[in-house]
């Protein structure tokens, strides 16, 4: 994909109707949604995820973030929440993509690919075709407890830029990212989309003051 100099942005961790408007409020066009995770933060009941996946406006994606491998078990609950985007945070078998898909026309796939090394980028060029979008994180999916997002770890961006010259479908980038390094990001990596979460907080919450300035940074042009 080509690069993109002003990437959309994607606010993760959304645990209230509150911060739902706020990150709208503050330039978020996409709405991250954390259900049971095995570890990292943001994850809030799935009758919260619903009530504000019900309250949101359609302009507005909302991104069911699932660490479920089994593609039965993904489509009940993306039935049950109702998010227009499901983002699926581990590694699912072959043909789950696609019978996800039939089950849900009309509801975005985004897998997330997490950036350990140059098998990354093997990894995401295989998923791509199978999904809307690739969403470049820095969990670890080989520890005992595996990490699926939320660290607050910036990856080898330079990997990443190589995945969005290879595959054909849109990135968001994920992990590490705060205002003092989002030129940096959109500069060196012309992502779609920027996805934060532990960047803009502060004890848990959103931060206004955080989000501010890296919406603020996001409007400064590469060089």
């Amino acid at each position: 994909m080509d690069a993109t100099h002003r990437p959309r942005i994607k606010v993760c961790c959304i645990a209230s109707l509150d911060e739902a408007w706020t990150a709208i409020r503050h330039g978020a066009s996409a709405l991250g949604l954390v259900s049971a995770m095995p570890s990292g933060p943001g994850v809030i009941p799935e009758s919260a995820i619903a009530a504000i996946a019900a309250a949101v406006p359609p302009p507005v994606a909302t991104f069911l973030l699932t660490s479920l491998q089994d593609a039965g078990a993904i489509v009940d609950q993306q039935r049950r929440l109702r998010t227009s985007t499901l983002q699926i945070c581990d590694r699912l078998p072959a043909g789950a993509h696609r019978a996800i898909r039939d089950a849900l026309p009309g509801i975005g796939l985004v897998q997330v690919v997490h950036v350990t090394g140059p098998e990354s980028v093997d990894e995401a060029c295989e998923v791509a075709e199978h999904v809307d979008a690739l969403l470049l994180d820095s969990g670890n999916q080989a520890l005992a407890v595996k990490e699926l997002g939320g660290t607050g770890r910036r990856h080898d961006w330079g990997l990443s830029r190589r995945i969005r010259e290879a595959v054909p479908v849109p990135i968001f980038l994920a992990g590490g990212l705060r205002a003092d390094n989002a030129a940096e990001a959109i500069r060196d990596v012309g992502p779609f989309g920027l996805d934060l979460c532990t960047g803009v907080r502060t004890g848990g919450a959103l931060d206004l003051a955080k989000l501010e300035a890296f919406v603020g940074a996001t409007w400064s042009p590469p060089t």
